[in-house]
């Protein structure tokens, strides 16, 4: 009896000590310090870099999982990560999880590289911490390096006027010499379709955030954010970020990380300040927009240029913690309102009434509260044909002004039941499809009452952009009876994806694929001068038609 007992207190004794040394060993696990963090911030990590620092992240959790979010066109691949507890191997794993996702990317402008950093230490934190922070409500996503070509580009040269790395950063392009956020619509670069494909359509955050750095105007609030601006998205969503999710936010970046933040803008004339505070465009183009448009939330974050590159690295972090601390506390109404607003798109689709509009011209104004700007007395110099250059003085100024931000609808056309696409056009038929909007097809051919649009005008603009030269239309709306023959493309409303559909096939939308060139070989043919009618045809009431799905 007493040499079992001696047996079972030395094998308590062994147990012990192995228990000891494997809580030694993981806590004194290295703690893996990004580039910035390790350079001093003097630099900013090249691609190798952050693979090196996910592999680490990998070798010390098990919370983390890597998919490959696309393929660049110089062959690197972009890496995404997926933070669970427990980590889904995929999407399919949480139709019956109550966990949100929500998607950060950063990079995407190589040469804004704050969120690159930022967000690989977020990962870093959160899955080295023992208590695993958000995971329990959250599942999280980050692409840290979007625009892995252009971050290869590291140069001191690139973005001369900002403040630091001194080591350089990379470009705004990608390595197809496009700007990928003006690229939401036409989808041409294998970073958007990645995007698309592999984020938005695979797992469908409720939030995306978006990391960039501003190069505005002097403001001392390190951190500047907006919300999806475009009005033909789901307005909830709209007034829920704008009134309630990015107001708390910034009260919680301030009050628990010290870090002052306000709405993204410019002084509407560097030389009147006074006249108020203005955000950017509402086009579709642009990622958050685009997200709206999608019936999902999304924030820009804009870091500033002109802190120090520590400050801005620090400002983008607490910014996405604030987020998430947000997004933690409130995921079951952020779940709620993606529900509610893919409902009432359906909805809409399914008995678009008169009142239901699209709305192809906006107009600009001041939301209700101003902003204050924490900036300073500036000198401007006029520059013949190009923007004043500005310089800051050593006098503070606290600044009180209108914001405009608020996209009113200037122009409507009708929403339809649906869109006819009665002859062949693959490519716009393959772009579709890339977003994700359902198509069928006429298994029948039809006669149906339809609104078309008869071009009187079409014009490229004189300078290219992003390797187009975009389109401006004119013409008129007819409503005529037209036959559709079996095979015809039919284009429902009645999805969740239905605004989007109409932003991308109204004549008229200001952000299109008219716009974009895709609609040109069928539009003014060589051998015919004049513009043709606009082959995309609207049907306006609901009518039951023989089809079935394409794909």
């Amino acid at each position: 009896m007493k040499k079992r007992k001696m047996i079972l207190f030395l094998y308590f004794i062994l147990s012990m000590l192995l228990t000891s040394s494997l809580t030694y060993s993981t806590s004194t696990k290295k703690k893996p310090l990004t580039v910035a963090e390790s350079s001093h911030f003097t630099a900013t990590s090249r691609y190798v870099e952050v693979i090196e620092f996910i592999r680490e992240l990998q070798r010390q959790s098990s919370q983390i999982r890597v998919e490959t979010f696309c393929q660049s066109i110089e062959g690197r691949d972009v890496p995404l990560l997926i933070l669970g507890q427990p980590v889904p191997s995929s999407p399919q794993e949480l139709r019956n999880d109550k966990r949100g996702v929500i998607y950060i990317q950063a990079n995407i402008h190589a040469g804004e590289v704050e969120g690159k950093e930022a967000s690989l230490m977020l990962a870093r934190d959160i899955l080295l911490n023992e208590k695993l922070p958000f995971l329990d409500k959250l599942v999280i996503l980050i692409a840290p390096i979007l625009n892995a070509d252009g971050n290869e580009k590291i140069s001191p040269e690139n973005r001369p006027r900002q403040a630091g790395p001194e080591k350089g950063v990379g470009v705004r392009h990608n390595g197809q010499n496009l700007d990928l956020n003006r690229d939401s619509m036409k989808l041409e670069s294998p970073e958007l379709q990645g995007l698309v494909r592999n984020v938005l359509m695979r797992w469908d955050p409720l939030l995306l955030v978006d990391c960039h750095t501003t190069n505005g105007v002097y403001h001392e609030e390190p951190v500047t954010y907006s919300w999806p601006l475009n009005s033909n998205g789901d307005t909830s969503i709209i007034e829920y970020m704008r009134e309630s999710m990015l107001p708390s936010i910034s009260t919680r970046l301030k009050d628990k990380y010290n870090t002052l933040s306000i709405p993204y803008g410019i002084f509407m004339d560097v030389n009147n300040p006074e006249k108020g505070w203005r955000t950017f465009a509402p086009q579709p183009r642009f990622v958050t927009n685009y997200t709206g448009l999608r019936n999902r939330l999304a924030i820009l974050d804009e870091n500033y240029a002109y802190a120090d590159y520590k400050t801005r690295v620090f400002g983008c972090y607490h910014f996405l913690l604030s987020i998430l601390d947000y997004c933690h506390a409130h995921k079951d109404d952020i779940a709620a309102l993606v529900v509610a607003a893919d409902r009432k798109t359906i909805q809409r689709g399914l008995h678009p009434s008169e009142k239901d509009a699209f709305a192809v011209e906006f107009e600009m104004k001041p939301l209700k509260k101003p902003v204050t700007v924490h900036g300073w007395e500036m000198k401007v110099f006029p520059r013949e044909g190009r923007w004043p250059r500005v310089e800051k003085t050593d006098v503070k100024r606290v600044f009180t002004l209108s914001y405009y931000a608020d996209f009113i609808s200037k122009r409507t056309v009708k929403f339809p039941y649906a869109y006819l696409l009665p002859d062949p056009i693959p490519e716009i038929n393959e772009k579709l499809l890339q977003h994700g909007i359902m198509l069928e097809r006429l298994t029948q051919a039809v006669a149906l009452e339809v609104e078309s649009f008869r071009i009187k005008e079409i014009k490229g603009a004189d300078r290219l952009y992003q390797g187009h030269r975009l389109n401006a239309v004119k013409g008129d709306y007819a409503v005529e009876q037209k036959n559709f023959p079996e095979g015809t493309v039919f284009i429902g409303t009645a999805q969740p994806l239905g605004t989007l559909a109409a932003c991308l096939l109204e004549p008229e939308s200001d952000d299109g694929l008219l716009v974009w060139n895709f609609f040109d070989r069928y539009l003014v043919t060589q051998w015919r001068g004049a513009p043709r009618t606009y082959p995309v045809y609207k049907l306006l009431k609901p009518v039951n038609i023989p089809k079935e799905m394409r794909r």
